[in-house]
């Protein structure tokens, strides 16, 4: 008899399909119905710092250049307090072949699945990991295959999407383009049961791990430039991959110290999945319909248990407007002469705001920029937005309203970070755990689980359990 291909069908099989394409056995890690050994699954399912450093040099990932913004900075210091004006550094990851830093990720989980036996790779994805998973799986000669959401009811394709798609076709990827809405999860599921092909998912140990390069690359570049770590290094937040494997790496060089800042275009009020909203967004990634969400539920993703958790990592996050992205664009382009953008462009911002409050010997890495082009490039999604109804002027970017107005700032010190509050998505994430599980008691294990998640102490978990009802064993 035909296996059932229906919606319902195939969805009731999504653990069972999820095992066979990614190959990892998640309840070796499970310590019961919330708590899971994070550490361990990191540790024996991934790769080592040195075996992945070897896996991607072999592809020619890694080893980017460190480039500092003097003529940027310079434009802070005109606008900051006498003594204040941080030095900006950015890592210059559109040097990778695909041209963004998910090349570093997209290169160990292509390796491992050749390494397994698999005979391709599909990916999910609207973003630059798409076209770094077909750029890797072309020089490993694997097929590929990534699926998009690319249109809303009116076959209306995002264009910075539709230029992803480009790129993806042009390694020799098979590009699936859908419409926004549920049937993205429902294809992705039943082409990996159809062709057996590894399911490259950008949050198993294996993607999120590959970004520990880049966090230690910037830690010794910063070592080599000035003999010292950077004091802050400001991260584009989305799914939670990017801060998670930037953090670990920092920490594997020793720079312990240095405080990891995470940055999203702020898109509050928009709903990522709604047809009506889906191109009334000028930023596909790095913004709060992802950074939030996965946050406060990192299990939210394709695998039973998100390898990127993004709360045991950051120490500060901070939003920005649309428009102040744009700017930013605009400004690295103009004063620094590098064309790059536009999600490695969202940290960038969030840096010169930051920066400016910032003592002048202070040090501030942008660990990431990704290549540009026709789709990606403000001009056409500028223009896109005001074919979509979204007004577009000039003036001060507190008064942008996603979905509805973009204001681009007037001069630079408009710029302005707006600092989330980290301990009400702490309490969100809890909240979430305690609701998804069905917790009604926690013992020592819980407790600590939830104390690493959230990096909070034990009496602020132990408060948030209480005000939800969870009882706390002593």
């Amino acid at each position: 008899m035909a296996q059932d291909v229906g919606y319902e069908a195939v969805m009731a099989r999504r653990n069972e399909i999820m095992k066979k394409a990614v190959g990892i056995d998640y309840n070796r890690f499970a310590q019961g119905p919330l708590a899971f050994d994070y550490e361990r699954m990191m540790a024996e399912v991934g790769y080592s710092l040195d075996e992945i450093r070897s896996i991607q040099e072999a592809n020619s990932v890694g080893h980017t250049p460190l480039i500092e913004l003097k003529n940027i900075t310079e434009v802070v210091r005109r606008t900051a307090p006498a003594g204040k004006g941080a030095r900006i550094f950015v890592k210059d990851e559109a040097a990778n072949p695909s041209g963004s830093f998910k090349a570093r990720r997209a290169s160990v989980s292509v390796y491992h699945a050749q390494a397994a036996g698999y005979k391709g790779v599909i990916s999910a994805t609207s973003g630059n990991y798409g076209a770094a998973v077909a750029s890797m799986a072309a020089m490993r000669r694997l097929a590929a295959i990534i699926v998009q959401e690319v249109y809303d009811s009116r076959g209306l394709g995002q264009p910075e999407i539709v230029e992803k798609g480009r790129a993806c076709e042009a390694y020799g990827a098979e590009v699936l383009q859908l419409t926004v809405g549920p049937e993205l999860f429902y294809v992705f599921l039943l082409l990996l049961e159809e062709t057996g092909f590894f399911n490259a998912s950008l949050y198993t140990p294996y993607s999120v791990a590959g970004i520990e390069t880049l966090g230690v690359e910037v830690a010794e570049n910063m070592q080599d430039h000035e003999g010292r770590n950077p004091d802050v290094v400001v991260v584009t937040h989305a799914g939670g991959g990017n801060v998670t494997g930037t953090a670990r790496g920092l920490r594997a060089a020793g720079a312990r110290d240095t405080i990891v800042v995470g940055a999203s275009v702020d898109l509050s009020g928009l709903h990522m999945a709604s047809d009506v909203d889906f191109n009334r967004k000028s930023f596909t990634t790095g913004h709060t319909g992802f950074g939030v969400p996965f946050a406060t539920w990192p299990d939210r993703a394709d695998v039973p248990r998100n390898a990127a958790r993004p709360l045991r990592y950051l120490d500060r996050y901070v939003t920005m407007t649309q428009g102040e992205v744009f700017y930013v664009t605009e400004m690295l382009a103009q004063l620094e002469g590098l064309e790059r953008g536009p999600a490695g462009n969202t940290s960038l911002a969030a840096a010169v705001a930051l920066a400016r409050g910032m003592d002048e010997d202070r040090l501030i890495v942008v660990q990431e920029t990704e290549y540009t082009g026709a789709g990606k490039h403000p001009t056409a999604q500028l223009t896109f937005a005001r074919q979509n109804g979204v007004e577009v002027r000039r003036g001060d970017p507190r008064e942008n309203v996603p979905g509805k107005r973009i204001v681009i700032p007037e001069t630079p010190g408009q710029i302005r970070a707006q600092e989330v509050d980290l301990d009400r998505m702490r309490r969100s994430y809890i909240r979430n755990a305690v609701e998804g599980t069905g917790l009604k008691r926690t013992g020592q294990i819980e407790l600590d689980f939830l104390r690493e998640e959230t990096n909070a102490p034990k009496d602020f978990v132990v408060a948030a359990l209480s005000d939800l009802g969870v009882a706390v064993a002593e």
